[in-house]
């Protein structure tokens, strides 16, 4: 008898923890680094050489939170991608500071819970809100509970300073290699050429499995450039030529988009000169160079018409090079008070401020109870539970393994740095180095948690606190059991209402974008507005859906069918953009693209019914034009 040939045998593993072990990959950005490393470091170095300590311990806390924030984008997003969250924390950092002085034990409880209630409120908005309400949080933390002579203003100015020279880095150094014609427009140009590579692998893919995966980056790749290009601005409209340029060439994509986008929904491969035009219209945008001749494509089909007619209008508005409509729906203060006292507000909010008040609570008690001994750093507990806490940082269970992990691991390498560097010049160059490291370390919360630990702690002891590895790290197990408890606590609303939030705003686009083609005017522009919407509120319903399907199946089975919902909505919106090419090309919409959309808007009312959402959409009569 012959053995038995060996089986593989493959270990899958539960989604919470995969999550928890994955890790983002990319290019070293070498220019976030080198901000990162003329940041915390120098700073603190100044105010040890000033005799100002305390202050520099402060400013380089604020810059180590603005570079967590800095991401890749242009200049002009940057200002609000850091700004508005320092400007948030030097809030937290008055407010902790006055009520830490002047308030007993149970009043500051009750203060540092009630902004974690508007904190968690105002993160359900957006990223940019998000970072603002967890920089008012850990900031006002540290202004209650670590031990700075100056008073309070002086301390948020401080905050300001710290986090403004990392801004003031960001717009004045350009990034390297990137210094063809107006440096300051660098992050805007690579944008704006990812579009033109996202519409070429796009049509490279059309009619394979790999079309929709395409098409999502082609998403991603326009919501980049739209924000990189819509950041904000003294003047109403794009005051210099090369700006101008930058937006006429972004507008000129999104018929390229809209044309790629209806072939793949086709599905019939395309030759690969249909690719070559876009790919020459990223060059030149990265460039900064002219088109030259572009390959027109086959004009054989409606979709492939618009394709060839998109790359003539590309052409021509790269030679005027004028254009000031990016296609955006700008919200209203309504609009966000709304998406703040909404479900996911609602549902993020108390489960924000039952831990943060929570944990300031324990801490407190811990404080008074003189479990900390001589020293004085209570607020390690609430501001590691506000990282904790955050759902756009990843599922639950995969926050706590990496902040548990990660704490650990800086705690005990900082134990070792401490024994041989000296101080305070060895500290110095170690926050110095951890700065450099943090752009990098962003890539997975266990390593951003470990360099961020060593950085901090690396801070207390300059400050004149002694050596405290051990406390951090039973402090940090504390909160993480704190939050895991609160996390899955039973709460007023319904669970998941942050994905049906989404989900509820994708729907609401989809539908917006599909009565403006089927009933609308010729106003392609506000088509394309309203195209852009749909699919980027689409892109993240898909995000909030994720990361809740990686959660514990005690909170996972909140949200299960939700993603059977958006790709239905995907579906839709891509055969309404089909429509919207067919339509401009005859007229009329052929019994096909009808019956699709009937289809579409049948199966969408039944899945959006089984998890819940019960508002029809089926509501538009297709027998038009």
């Amino acid at each position: 008898m012959s053995p038995r040939s060996p089986v593989a045998v493959r270990t899958v593993l539960p989604p919470w923890l995969a999550h928890a072990l994955r890790a983002q990959r990319g290019p070293v950005p070498w220019s976030a680094v080198t901000r990162g490393a003329l940041a915390a470091g120098p700073l603190l170095l100044v105010a040890v050489l000033a005799g100002r300590v305390s202050l520099g311990v402060v400013a380089a806390i604020a810059a180590m939170l603005a570079g967590i924030n800095d991401r890749p984008g242009s200049r002009r997003a940057a200002v609000r991608r850091l700004g508005a969250p320092a400007l948030a924390g030097a809030g937290g950092m008055l407010v902790g500071t006055y009520v830490g002085e002047h308030v007993g034990a149970v009043a500051l409880t009750a203060v540092l819970t009630g902004l974690g209630l508007f904190a968690g409120g105002i993160s359900a908005i957006g990223p940019v809100a998000s970072g603002a309400g967890t920089q008012l949080l850990v900031a006002a933390a540290i202004g209650a509970g670590m031990p700075v002579p100056e008073a309070g203003w002086v301390r948020a100015l401080a905050f300001v300073a710290g986090a403004g020279w990392l801004l003031v880095l960001r717009l004045a150094l350009p990034t390297p290699g990137a210094m063809t014609g107006d440096f300051r427009f660098d992050g805007e140009r690579h944008a704006v050429a990812g579009v033109y590579d996202a519409v070429a692998a796009l049509l490279d893919a059309t009619g394979t499995e790999d079309a929709t995966a395409r098409r999502a980056a082609l998403t991603a790749a326009l919501d980049h450039a739209q924000d990189a290009l819509t950041g904000p601005r003294l003047r109403r409209y794009a005051s210099s030529a090369a700006e101008r340029r930058l937006h006429a060439q972004y507008a000129a994509a999104l018929p390229l988009a809209e044309a790629a986008t209806a072939l793949a929904w086709a599905g019939e491969p395309v030759s690969e000169r249909a690719a070559a035009g876009p790919r020459r219209l990223a060059a030149a945008v990265r460039e900064n160079t002219s088109t030259g001749p572009l390959p027109a494509p086959s004009r054989s089909a409606p979709a492939l018409r618009a394709l060839d007619d998109a790359l003539l209008h590309a052409a021509d508005a790269f030679d005027q090079g004028g254009g000031t409509d990016l296609h955006t729906r700008r919200r209203s203060a309504r609009d966000l008070l709304r998406t703040a006292f909404g479900a996911g507000g609602r549902e993020y909010g108390p489960r924000v401020a039952l831990c943060f008040g929570a944990s300031a609570a324990i801490a407190q008690a811990l404080h008074h109870s003189h479990w900390y001994g001589q020293h004085t750093h209570w607020y390690w507990l609430p501001a590691t539970a506000v990282f904790l806490v955050k759902p756009d940082l990843g599922p639950l269970v995969s926050r706590v393994l990496c902040r548990a992990a990660g704490t650990v691991l800086g705690a005990l390498l900082f134990a070792g740095f401490a024994a041989v560097l000296p101080r305070p010049e060895g500290l110095i160059a170690l926050v110095a180095v951890c700065g450099a490291l943090v752009p990098v370390s962003t890539r997975h919360f266990a390593a951003q948690t470990a360099v961020v630990t060593v950085l901090v702690l690396s801070l207390v002891m300059v400050g004149g606190e002694p050596q405290a590895s051990v406390s951090r790290i039973a402090e940090t197990l504390l909160a993480c059991a704190l939050v895991l408890i609160v996390g899955h606590l039973p709460m007023p609303g319904e669970r998941g209402g942050q994905v049906r939030a989404r989900l509820a705003a994708a729907t609401s686009a989809a539908h917006a974008y599909l009565t403006h083609v089927l009933y609308g005017s010729d106003d392609r522009a506000a088509r394309w507005t309203l195209r852009r919407e749909a699919y980027r509120t689409l892109a993240e319903a898909r995000t909030a859906i994720a990361l809740a399907a990686h959660e514990l199946p005690a909170l996972a089975r909140h949200t299960e069918g939700t993603d059977e919902v958006a790709a239905v909505l995907e579906r839709l919106v891509d055969t309404t953009t089909a429509c919207a090419v067919h339509l401009d090309d005859t007229g009329r919409l052929d019994p096909a693209h009808r019956a699709q959309l009937a289809d579409l808007l049948g199966e969408l009312d039944v899945r959006r019914e089984g998890v819940g959402l019960t508002t029809s959409v089926s509501v538009l009569p297709l027998a038009v034009r």
